[in-house]
């Protein structure tokens, strides 16, 4: 287990929650790249299956979480893209 991979996963699991709390209750897509959060997750998912296949460790917990928080702020993204179109009518 590397002490370096599990800072950097901790550092960049401490942004998501402030991430989807602002999806969640601005209600709006603006300041939000969809394009980003689908690499981001992509990206994710890469250092799980590398876990899986080559170095299965409690690293990969953290890689889980992130992604589900990634994943969790790709619906409000979609969530909030329609609410946008609902209130433009």
């Amino acid at each position: 287990m590397s002490v370096f991979e599990a800072v950097m996963l901790i550092c960049f699991g401490a942004a998501w929650p402030a991430s989807i709390y602002k999806s969640w209750v601005s209600r709006t897509t603006a300041g939000k790249s969809l394009v980003f959060l689908i690499i981001v997750f992509i990206g994710y998912l890469a250092g799980i299956t590398h876990k899986v296949f080559y170095n299965l460790d409690g690293i990969m917990l953290l890689y889980v979480l992130n992604s589900v928080m990634v994943f969790a702020d790709i619906i409000l993204y979609f969530r909030n893209s329609r609410l946008e179109k609902r209130h433009a009518i």
